[in-house]
């Protein structure tokens, strides 16, 4: 008797739905998998028999074949246990088929038929959503992930035995528990502990401000790191999209902890990291660390210590915000939208500028570790100096708090919402050239300014609209709907080179 049993196999932070067929018909015992499953698959045959036994079920000495469709894409890991399973269950008469026409079971199977958790549980449960079934049966310690996405019924099932009581409405799971009511929360290092460094903050408000990336260059000990830290704590916090999303991708990576992110995510991977590491890949494509800062921040410290291989990679997603990897001759995206923020010397010695031995040679060669298209595609760069000894000794906090600065930066934020409404972009760095230019009009004061700007810094055209998108940002934060010269002198301030900064 041939039986199908819904499914789905995770792919890049997506699910897709995987029909497993399985026919069973009088002949020699043998148990055959087709449909392109790889080595993990291939072993659920003796997981699949073990468990199904151990739960007091009958498994069927005949001739099995399973199959799982669509045949053309490769199949990896242990999600399809349950699948087939329930498949086999179907075709030997031992569960109704009628209960899983609108139902689809995801989970891998332990030898006693006990279901372990799996990563992906929210992408699994959009996908049920998306593929339309009402029901979807999950491991018990999943459900708490998969009840997240609205408008399908999640079951948490222990294990194999206890799914076929459910069938046979001999057990009811406990519910999961309610989500809770979406809050973001507060916490974090605060800005205020920074001391002095005015200019940095300046600079690191604005980026919130407007989503922009940024560089900071300043000798160690000047607060760089820091700086970089307190970022979350001023950016708006997510919205409830962008949490499910945030959670989503996590959840893929096996970094959930169950319940929905409150707050954007912060990756500050070493400079030994690989090209893959930081923009995914492997042989079965994981994302890499630029998607787990997804709707959030990058901090790449000791920038010019990474290799070249390494930051050349991300020239396309910072323009694109989205990550594309090819393997097996397919394609799969990966959500990238991240604010860079990174951190380096202004020499290869990175001792204070009396001290510095370095000479124009070498401070060049250390600056052209960081190419120009990289560069380029960074709005803002900003010098520190080392911290004053009268700032380090003095007691109490600093003048502004995270709560005072995320205020601000809440506002800015919720004007370019209501000026953006109707386009794809979030905030000001994700404009376009169109909406650049629909939003910033150049009079002809700001026409010269701008002017001035090329002349000084030989911008490129995509630096151009950069730095109208950031003037654009520094007149949001002080709530004026035009941007003013001073604004297209600050913007383009930011854009020098960090040969010209180590060099200022």
């Amino acid at each position: 008797m041939l039986a199908s049993v819904a499914t789905f196999a995770i792919e890049g932070i997506d699910s897709k739905e995987v029909c497993v067929e399985v026919d069973v018909r009088r002949g020699l015992p043998a148990f055959t998998l087709v449909g392109l499953p790889d080595t993990a698959i291939r072993e659920a045959r003796e997981r699949v028999r073990a468990a199904t036994l151990n739960s007091g079920l009958e498994f069927p000495m005949q001739r099995i074949t399973a199959n799982l469709a669509p045949a053309h894409i490769r199949k990896t890991g242990a999600s399809f246990d349950l699948a087939l399973a329930v498949a086999l269950l179907c075709a030997s008469v031992q569960v109704p088929r009628d209960w899983f026409a609108t139902a689809a079971v995801w989970g891998e199977l332990s030898l006693g038929g006990a279901l372990r958790p799996m990563r992906g549980a929210v992408a699994v449960a959009t996908g049920a959503r998306r593929a339309g079934y009402e029901r979807l049966v999950v491991p018990a310690e999943n459900a708490a992930e998969a009840v997240l996405v609205d408008d399908v019924e999640v079951l948490g099932v222990p294990s194999l035995g206890k799914l076929v009581e459910l069938v046979h409405d001999r057990w009811r799971p406990d519910p999961p528990e309610p989500r809770r009511e979406w809050r973001p929360s507060g916490g974090g290092p605060d800005l205020s502990e920074v001391r002095g460094q005015a200019d940095a903050r300046r600079a690191l408000e604005i980026a919130a401000a407007g989503g922009h990336n940024l560089l900071m260059i300043g000798p160690p000990g000047a607060g760089k790191t820091m700086l970089a830290r307190r970022l979350p704590g001023i950016l708006p916090a997510p919205t409830f999209e962008e949490a499910v999303e945030i959670t989503r991708i996590h959840s893929v990576a096996g970094l959930s902890n169950g319940s929905l992110a409150t707050e954007r995510p912060f990756r500050a991977p070493h400079h030994t990291i690989s090209p893959s590491g930081l923009i995914g890949g492997g042989a079965t494509p994981r994302p890499g660390e630029i998607t787990l800062a997804h709707r959030g921040v990058l901090f790449l410290d000791e920038l010019a210590e990474f290799s070249a291989r390494t930051l050349e990679a991300l020239r396309q997603p910072l323009e694109e915000g989205r990550v594309e990897v090819m393997r097996g001759q397919r394609s799969i995206g990966f959500p990238a939208a991240i604010m860079l923020v990174g951190a380096c010397n202004a020499c290869p010695c990175a001792r204070p500028k009396v001290d510095c031995d370095c000479d124009d040679v070498a401070r060049a060669r250390y600056a052209r570790r960081l190419s120009g298209p990289l560069l380029d595609r960074i709005d803002i760069v900003c010098q520190l100096e080392a911290a004053r000894p009268l700032e380090l000794v003095s007691g109490g906090r600093g003048p502004v708090g995270s709560k005072e600065v995320r205020a601000r930066v809440v506002a800015a934020r919720e004007r370019q919402r209501r000026r953006l409404a109707g386009s794809s972009a979030l905030c000001n760095a994700d404009m376009d050239g169109r909406l650049t230019r629909l939003h910033v009009r150049l009079g002809a004061r700001l026409r010269a300014r701008m002017l001035d700007g090329h002349v000084g810094t030989g911008m490129s055209a995509r630096g151009h609209d950069r730095v109208l998108r950031l003037a654009r940002t520094i007149a949001d934060l002080d709530g004026r709907e035009r941007v003013q010269p001073d604004d297209i002198d600050e913007a383009v301030g930011y854009r020098m080179t960090i040969g010209a900064k180590a060099a200022a």
